[in-house]
């Protein structure tokens, strides 16, 4: 036993400590002086976000950017509370260019068929997506036009991180969802980007049309931002960049129960299988390995098979990296009050994460109130 688990322990903690390394690499970007000119259309899909409309819109509202130069479709996805009326309502004597029309569902992805729709809708140059349970920064476009202006860039992945949480499950999934993002910001770093956020992510037109969009994934119902990025990747890497800057923190919400928080995890989880990028594969693979491995080590120890000592060195060595990474993740993010939930989250992850991807195997799950398989 002693080998597999030395063996599994070196992986991961190279692996990681690749990602530490690569955070390190990505520069912070300052925002320049720059004229507000690069023309932007923001796409927002949503199906039954009435509650969270409001707050999107206000923060829409209050962008720091030349209001001429951006527009915002929103596309509802078949929904049946009055999402279109709150939009209308807030934005039709503002100065904000916008428009709400239909998804035309061509696919088993009702996302990426609403992106695809607002893309031959987009007059302008850029896109960028984001939610419709998301806050956006005031200086959110100042930031990505200034890094336009100033990279040879055609498609930009940004940070996001959760708002307003409380409580263990929120705060657990906080720092899951922040070591996620400081894996994001690694493999950028090392030149081995695998995983983006759709809630804020932005690329040319002409790049999206080039690609084909979605074409090749249509299958699988979720994906719209990490298959995409994965095409960008192969087909034009030096177009590829993280902008890494607090004006560009999008902000969304944390799954409120753990039977929702579940289902979230299984869409993730769904199109793993799916994923090209070997690195991200080989990343998934010994992620889950060390995860398992630690189980299986408790479970030993409690049958007297295997001694403490392996346990507790192989637990302390996956503390440490894993502490570093997601230190460096919670101090950009300026959310380090949540690194005292650390040690129960730490105990708590292994059993979740072993969890989902068992339970992916078999269990159909719900989004936006619609089934899905596999």
């Amino acid at each position: 036993m002693l080998p597999i688990t030395c063996c599994i322990i070196i992986l991961y903690f190279f692996l990681i400590g690749s990602f530490v390394y690569g955070f390190n690499k990505v520069d912070i970007f300052k925002i320049t002086e720059t004229q507000n000119n690069t023309l932007f259309s923001i796409i927002i899909p949503f199906r039954n976000e009435a509650d969270n409309l409001p707050d999107l819109l206000e923060s829409i509202l209050n962008l720091n950017y030349t209001k001429a130069n951006f527009e915002c479709i929103f596309v509802n996805d078949d929904s049946c509370d009055n999402s279109v009326k709150i939009i209308e309502n807030h934005l039709q004597n503002s100065n904000i260019n916008f428009k709400v029309i239909d998804n035309a569902r061509v696919s088993n992805s009702p996302k990426k068929d609403a992106i695809t729709t607002a893309v031959k809708e987009a007059k302008n140059s850029w896109i960028i997506t984001t939610d419709a349970d998301c806050i956006l920064p005031a200086n959110w476009l100042s930031c990505f036009n200034s890094f336009i202006k100033t990279h040879n860039t055609a498609c930009i992945v940004a940070p996001v991180t959760y708002k307003n949480v409380s409580g263990f499950l929120e705060q657990f999934q906080l720092l899951d969802f922040l070591s996620l993002q400081g894996t994001t910001m690694g493999s950028f770093g090392i030149n081995k980007p695998f995983m983006c956020n759709g809630a804020n992510f932005a690329y040319t037109k002409k790049l999206f049309n080039k690609l084909n969009g979605f074409n090749g994934n249509e299958t699988i119902a979720s994906g719209d931002d990490v298959f995409f990025l994965e095409k960008v990747a192969k087909n034009h890497p030096k177009k590829l960049h993280y902008l890494k800057s607090e004006h560009a923190i999008v902000c969304t919400k944390a799954q409120a129960s753990f039977k929702s928080l579940i289902y979230q995890r299984l869409r993730w989880a769904s199109k793993a299988s799916a994923y090209k990028h070997w690195f991200g594969k080989l990343t998934g693979v010994i992620v889950l390995l060390t995860n398992s491995l630690l189980l299986v080590l408790a479970i030993l120890f409690l049958l007297n098979i295997t001694n403490f000592k392996l346990l507790l060195g192989f637990a302390i060595l996956k503390f440490i990296i894993d502490f570093i990474l997601l230190h460096k993740a919670t101090h950009f993010f300026n959310q380090k009050h949540s690194l005292k939930y650390y040690g129960l989250a730490f105990l708590c992850y292994p059993f979740f994460s072993v969890f989902i991807v068992f339970i992916s195997v078999f269990k159909t799950y719900k989004w936006k109130d619609r089934h899905f398989k596999k």
